[in-house]
């Protein structure tokens, strides 16, 4: 059985065994996440599901360490970087669950475990250059990387609104990396995706729509935390023909909803980390999707980016570049149709919602 899969279905093992036990927890300490009017669930859900996403992957990836196999001689110091930077992000994810967090102490939670990545040897050596080869980040690659893990973090935490949504976008994205980390050798990408997978997916035993369970914070920060460090790992040695640019494609979903968010908010005149129900999966919602259908169809969209993230590797630099903005044009066209069609729909602001056109005679 290759090595890869073992990790995987130890990881899918673990995450079925602790699930149930996470949401026995929270349900006995009260953490549920209650309807409102952000929410699309309409009975309380216990969350903290999260504990067993991180103890999968992390009680794995030691274990995996310990025993003798492939895995014994990797290189101990990104593994306690990525476990001590969980630590603060499951420590805010714990709070935010239970009590809720300001924003900006996020944002300086999110930094110091970035940080902590960055002195274990996580970092952006290498900046894409579309008119020649990658340049040499210098002394901008810590700040980069920080910057990098907040993006990532922050774009999963935003787009987790719907059941099953943020655990399958996670589990593609990894799979992604992981198919690409396999072209070069790169074990421990493929050493720390496999997990994430195995995790990810015996979790949406339990998450997929309808949830029995959230993640809660405590599952979206350190999943985000996860797939930024494993990404960062990819961009070390430049293993990928676009460098940072093949992680931003196969996770392009989250990153475009949150930025459109963070845009949408700023031009609003609202506080840019003020919640809101203008994400993507909320307007799939309004428009007549099932909540099942909705994550399905961005699941559907996430695997499509993931491929195209994979065929980038094998593309002409300059064609690569140009497949990249074609995709991004496509994504804001996308973003600006779907808003467009949502206000078609439901009419002047203030009144009943259009009714429909009469069939023609």
């Amino acid at each position: 059985m290759p090595y890869s899969l073992k990790l995987a279905l130890a990881a899918l093992a673990v995450a079925l065994a602790l699930t149930p036990a996470a949401r026995a927890f929270a349900i006995r300490i009260g953490a549920l996440d209650r309807p409102g009017p952000r929410r699309v669930h309409t009975e309380p859900t216990p969350t903290l599901g999260g504990l067993a996403l991180i103890a999968a992957v992390l009680g794995v990836a030691w274990l995996a360490r310990a025993l003798p196999g492939p895995a014994a001689a990797l290189d101990p110091r990104p593994l306690i970087g990525l476990t001590l930077a969980a630590i603060p992000m499951l420590a805010l994810g714990w709070r935010d669950d239970l009590a809720g967090v300001p924003p900006w102490v996020k944002l300086a939670i999110q930094a110091c475990a970035a940080q902590v990545l960055v002195l274990f040897g996580y970092g952006i050596p290498l900046v894409t250059n579309p008119f020649g080869a990658p340049l040499h980040s210098g002394w901008l690659g810590a700040p980069l990387t920080v910057l990098w893990v907040i993006v990532v973090v922050n774009a999963i935490n935003l787009i987790d609104g719907l059941d099953g949504l943020a655990a399958g976008v996670v589990l593609i994205a990894a799979a992604a990396l992981w198919w690409v980390a396999r072209g070069h050798d790169d074990f421990y990408v493929m050493f720390l995706a496999s997990i994430l997978i195995g995790a990810t997916l015996g979790f949406l035993r339990y998450n997929f729509p309808p949830a029995r369970v959230f993640m809660g914070d405590t599952g979206s920060q350190f999943l985000g935390l996860t797939v930024a460090a494993v990404s960062l790992l990819q961009n070390r040695k430049g293993t990928a023909t676009v460098t940072l640019l093949f992680p931003l494609v196969a996770l392009a979903l989250p990153l475009a909803d949150g930025a459109v968010a963070f845009v949408r908010r700023l031009s609003g005149g609202q506080p840019v980390f003020h919640p809101d129900t203008g994400h993507i999966h909320h307007r799939l919602v309004r428009l007549g999707f099932s909540e099942r259908g909705a994550v399905l169809v961005l699941w559907y969209l996430c695997a499509t980016f993931g491929a195209t993230a994979i065929v980038l590797e094998h593309l002409p630099r300059g064609d690569a570049m140009l497949l990249i903005a074609v995709l991004g044009l496509g994504l804001l066209v996308a973003f600006r149709l779907l808003a467009r069609i949502e206000r078609r729909l439901s009419g002047p602001p203030g009144g009943e919602p259009r009714p429909p056109r009469p069939p023609h005679p």
